[in-house]
């Protein structure tokens, strides 16, 4: 018997360190293009998940899904019950500032959220969480070793994609000095909170509040590059 409801896999099918995008089509396009000796270890509700090698290191890369629910259903299972060490969520932002572009890449060394997840699971008072400041900075050096810009910011986690007051997201940017905003950091960081594992956040700009650009959902799926590459070399 596998050790959830959730991943079919047995312990010992995932790496320590798993990238995980948001859309698991992703989690494939990053297996298919970077890795090699690819082993598919978790197709249960379509949450797609992958082991291979990538220069020559075993790394697993693994779908989320959308929101802090379900971040937050794979991101404990995988450190609690699959021995997973480290989790570098590689995922799309929408920019809350106008000094960001569409395919920016953004690491994010701190999430605010209005989400009651920290509280619920018991591991924090706070509406700020921390992502692991040695994988931050394996980050960055990453990007700087390839060349790679970006930006190190704080990420609005929402639970809610379709905010009716729209211009709201400029007095949580302002207040809280959010520059982003995404759906699962927060979650992820309070999950490495509670495990005592280690967890950080990669995004790619894929639309701006500002000035209303976007990309298509194929772009976000397959054009994210970069934020894989700078993850890809912090696994191990």
């Amino acid at each position: 018997m596998t050790p959830t409801p959730h991943i079919e896999s047995d312990v010992g099918d995932f790496a320590s360190t798993v990238l995980m995008p948001g859309d698991p089509l992703r989690a494939k396009y990053i297996a298919d293009n970077f890795l090699d000796d690819v082993k598919t270890i978790n197709k249960v509700r379509g949450m797609l998940a992958f082991t291979g090698t990538y220069k020559g290191r075993k790394v697993s890369v693994m779908g989320s899904g959308m929101g802090m629910p379900s971040m937050g259903i794979y991101s404990f299972e995988l450190f609690k019950f699959y021995n997973v060490e480290k989790i570098i969520r590689v995922g799309s932002c929408g920019a809350y500032t106008e000094d960001l572009n569409l395919y920016d890449v953004v690491i994010v060394d701190q999430a605010w959220s209005e989400s009651s997840f920290a509280k619920t699971l018991g591991v924090s008072m706070d509406d700020r969480l921390f992502a692991s400041k040695d994988l931050v900075k394996k980050l960055e050096n990453s990007a700087t070793r390839l060349g790679i810009d970006f930006v190190k910011a704080c990420t609005h986690s929402s639970d809610v994609f379709y905010r009716q007051n729209f211009d709201d997201f400029m007095r949580i940017r302002d207040d809280n000095g959010c520059s982003v905003v995404e759906m699962e950091a927060f979650s992820l960081y309070a999950n490495a909170i509670a495990t005592g594992k280690q967890a950080a956040c990669i995004v790619t700009v894929s639309d701006s509040l500002v000035t209303h650009e976007l990309t298509s959902s194929d772009e976000r799926q397959n054009a994210f590059t970069n934020m894989m590459k700078i993850a890809l070399e912090v696994a191990d």
